[in-house]
């Protein structure tokens, strides 16, 4: 694709993702390394590739002035990349960049954003076994409904000590459960007594390609007035891959439709394990709850490097950085005075959106941990010729909720901490600790006895949520953003 005064016709969508260990938010399936071997026609590939990939960076990404003057066209794309980013450093760069990424197949890129990814339905959270240890245990914190974990018999709370009868080590846990195997046997452990006991239990799972339904369940609760709509949503996503319609916002539409027919007063939206996505759908959910809201009502507002934001107001206007919310039948803001969103450190980006941009129209109350902290979405950016088969996602635009906040980099500290356990409950179980404590806070206990403090000490190596593409990111659609001029 060569340089012209036109923005390039690209394929481009955002997600706003927030990623919480910084090193799982980055290429997993980034394949290629630099050799000690370049042959002059893969140094020829590598710069016209590089080519491509510094020409979109210059007009996009959001720290343009900040990529080196003369980059070095001769690496491997992926570290050519990495190369030209104003890369996040606690002392350095604060203010820094800590989630563009770049994936060697564009077609892998855009199924994960959209859901679709070889799986086996685990989702998992890694810890140390104890503190000091260098074993490791993933603990199961959902299993994907009809996927090939669920048809094994997973459930949440399963806790995996071996893969394929290797123990799970701070050294290996990356190759064991990261390293793109189809077959995997999972040697499980369980608490007994306090203690975690290895067992003679082993589930036998294959990876297979599989589309993830972001809708995962829902719920009523009643008890006295107050009937309780409660939603556990794990990604935004629109539809399913290869699919243009709208397939899963029309499904939490129908959910709404049906918390209003029931008469809903209270709402519990669980974004514990949502790494955020699609913006659209982000204002779809908001535009279901928000109070006193209407089509020109802004959720959330947008900032763009100051080179091209010039070019897209003179070609779209004002109204480009502006995401008002949407005219909803089904919205039950009348019937709220209050939403509780319950997070965990995975809560992030579109999620965190839902945060920032229904504050200023309603109370909202979150319960569990802090979340992850990116107020910055991102792109997806393909070669429309086709000759290029890379995809990247640089970081493109700063996000402010309508009273222009957003300082909530380093997370939304919880209103009311309560931390998920070593034994997990199911979710939507009464009992569960963060869903319980929301009900205690709207019932007054009528519903169910609060839940003890319950949480553990094991230190965090990060989940399996947070290495998805499509985890800790905004995706605003951008099929239209193409004649924009630039300057020459």
């Amino acid at each position: 694709m060569t340089h012209t005064p036109l923005l390039k016709p690209v394929w481009l969508s955002m997600t706003l993702l927030l990623v919480w260990l910084l090193s799982a938010c980055q290429r997993e399936t980034d394949l290629v390394e630099p050799t000690t071997n370049t042959t002059v026609s893969n140094t020829a590939e590598n710069e016209t590739i590089n080519k491509w990939i510094l020409e979109n960076m210059r007009d996009y990404y959001y720290w343009n002035d900040k990529i080196p003057a003369s980059p070095d066209l001769t690496l491997a794309p992926s570290d050519f990349f990495d190369s030209l980013l104003y890369t996040y450093s606690a002392t350095a760069a604060p203010d820094g960049d800590r989630f563009s990424w770049i994936e060697e197949n564009a077609d892998d890129l855009s199924a994960s954003l959209s859901g679709e990814s070889t799986t086996t339905g685990l989702e998992f959270m890694l810890y140390l076994r104890s503190q000091g240890s260098t074993d490791v245990i993933a603990q199961v914190l959902y299993v994907l409904p009809n996927s090939p974990a669920a048809r094994a018999g997973f459930k949440r709370g399963d806790i995996i000590s071996k893969v394929n009868g290797q123990p799970i080590t701070t050294t290996n846990y990356a190759s064991l459960l990261y390293s793109g195997a189809t077959n995997y046997s999972f040697g499980l452990a369980e608490v007994q007594n306090s203690a975690l006991v290895d067992t003679d239990k082993t589930l036998s799972v294959t990876a297979t390609v599989f589309q993830a339904n972001p809708v995962f369940l829902d719920s009523i609760y009643t008890a006295g007035t107050k009937t309780v709509g409660y939603l556990v949503y794990n990604q935004f996503v629109p539809a399913p891959n290869n699919s243009s319609g709208t397939e899963y916002d029309d499904q939490v539409d129908a959910i709404f439709s049906n918390f209003k027919a029931r008469g809903v007063n209270e709402l519990i939206l669980d974004l514990r394990y949502n790494p955020g996505g699609y913006t659209s759908s982000s204002a779809n959910l908001a535009s279901l709850i928000g109070k006193n809201i209407s089509t020109s009502s802004v959720y959330f507002r947008e900032e763009w490097n100051s080179t091209l934001t010039p070019y897209i107001k003179q070609e779209y206007g004002d109204e480009f950085f502006v995401q008002r919310f949407l005219n909803k039948s089904q919205n039950i803001g009348g019937n709220l005075q209050r939403v509780f969103v319950l997070t965990t450190d995975g809560t992030a980006s579109s999620s965190e959106l839902i945060i920032n941009g229904l504050r200023p129209y309603m109370t909202v109350t979150t319960i569990g941990t802090t979340t992850y902290g990116k107020n910055v979405g991102s792109i997806t950016i393909v070669d429309d010729s086709g000759k290029i088969k890379w995809g990247m996602q640089p970081i493109v635009f700063k996000s402010f909720n309508s009273q222009g906040q957003s300082d909530y980099s380093a997370g939304f500290a919880p209103s009311i901490e309560v931390q998920e356990p070593l034994v997990l409950k199911p979710l939507g179980d009464i009992t569960e600790p963060l869903l319980n404590e929301a009900l205690y806070q709207i019932t007054g206990n009528r519903l169910a006895r609060r839940a003890v403090a319950t949480g553990h000490s094991l230190p965090a190596l990060g989940s399996s949520i947070q290495r998805k593409a499509g985890g800790g990111r905004m995706i605003k659609s951008l099929t239209a953003f193409k004649t924009a001029k630039l300057p020459q």
